[in-house]
């Protein structure tokens, strides 16, 4: 267990084998932080107060993810004044934003990404950077308010050291640049092992925030993916109990674990409408439809099961021309802890610190109390403080 403050980082990455990770947040300047750095291990869980800036820790994790996915600043940020730091004054032309980054580990070495945007008047980037080991590999700027690009410099190293052009105003230029980069020069090569290794390691995100309101009924079935609200897990339990044996009987043996009562198996029945529906088997004639399960054991059941599977279960976008073995999942659960008891706390905790010591599933969350994860090897707990 590692357990740290605010600008403090953990020992170097478990993974040795070149997975692109994040393995550093940065929010500049973003809702109620200024100048905070926050390191990234296997799992890592930001504990504090109500108040205390947890849950936009992870809002940024999932934003800039979004953004390396392609999305529009507009898609991402519904409301743009609200990052805006509290007490920020407008600039000589009325103007307020945010600033926010990361960096990946990975193949092409430690890479910073440093994104800045402008909430109002519009919104929109106002300049990004990417480096590596101290290079700067890309640079954008806005020169021109009244168009809707940025001006784009990026590394070349051919016979002309920079390469310039406009890039959108409301796209993250890194995700770009595997379009725009001729990949010819050593320079350029650079530039795009970059910009990949990024775009990898933010596209791969799994955001869970289970509703034990939702979970309840019986569902139809489809694909099988579980969903963000985690509403379908029967389904999914349907198709884990077909499918991946040996997970299922593991993740029924961790809910022995952390539920009351005897838990022998989990079953999926299929009713005569076509949907199906989950039970804890009791032993004998006797099983509990899940749908009876309090609040703190539905969530104990669907992150569990968010931990045991991997992107082909859960609804994610992967990056389907990139092999799994050099791709990491990032689970993002704020409120990990809402609705569990202690003991039910300190199984998934194991749980998530065991399965992500593999190295290509990690996990961060957000907790009120986080006195149970302190006690867990290869958890890095970052406190926030009141």
């Amino acid at each position: 267990m590692t357990v740290l403050s605010p600008g403090q980082r953990p020992g170097p990455p478990a993974d040795d084998r070149g997975v692109p990770t994040v393995t550093e947040l940065r929010l500049s300047a973003f809702r109620s932080h200024r100048g905070a750095t926050f390191p990234l291990g296997p799992v890592t869980l930001f504990a504090g107060v109500s108040g205390s800036g947890k849950s936009s820790v992870l809002e940024v994790y999932d934003a800039l993810a979004r953004l390396g996915g392609g999305a529009a600043l507009g898609e991402v940020f519904r409301d743009p004044a609200g990052c805006v730091p509290e007490r920020t004054g407008p600039d000589a032309q009325g103007r307020r934003g945010f600033r926010i980054g990361c960096t990946v580990e990975g193949p092409a070495g430690p890479v910073r990404l440093d994104l800045a945007v402008q909430a109002e008047p519009e919104l929109r980037v106002v300049g990004e950077r990417l480096t590596c080991d101290g290079q700067t590999l890309l640079t954008t700027a806005l020169r021109d308010p009244g168009r809707s690009t940025v001006q784009a410099a990026w590394y070349t190293a051919g016979t002309a050291p920079v390469t310039r052009a406009p890039l959108p105003g409301d796209r993250l230029g890194t995700a770009l640049l595997p379009l725009r980069v001729a990949g010819k020069t050593a320079g350029q090569l650079r530039v795009l092992a970059a910009a990949e290794q990024v775009v990898l390691a933010l596209r791969s995100v799994f955001a869970c925030d289970p509703q034990p309101a939702r979970m309840r009924e019986p569902v139809a079935l489809g694909d099988a993916r579980l969903r963000r609200g985690c509403d379908n897990l029967a389904e999914v339990l349907w198709r884990t109990h077909r499918q991946c044996a040996k997970r299922h009987a593991r993740l029924a043996a961790t809910v022995r674990s952390g539920c009351p009562g005897p838990v022998e198996a989990l079953v999926v029945e299929e009713l005569a409408d076509g949907k199906v529906r989950a039970l804890v088997d009791r032993g004998g004639p006797w099983a509990t439809p899940v749908g009876r399960l309090g609040d703190g054991e539905l969530r104990y059941l669907a992150l569990a099961l968010v931990l045991l599977t991997g992107p082909g279960v859960l609804a994610v976008d992967t990056v389907a021309e990139v092999p799994a073995a050099m791709q990491a999942l990032t689970v993002l659960a704020d409120g990990f802890d809402r609705s569990m008891d202690g003991r039910q706390m300190r199984e998934l905790v194991a749980l998530a610190a065991s399965v992500c010591a593999g190295g290509h599933l990690r996990l961060m969350g957000t907790v009120t109390d986080a006195s149970c994860a302190r006690e867990v090897d290869g958890v890095t707990v970052v406190d926030l403080g009141p």
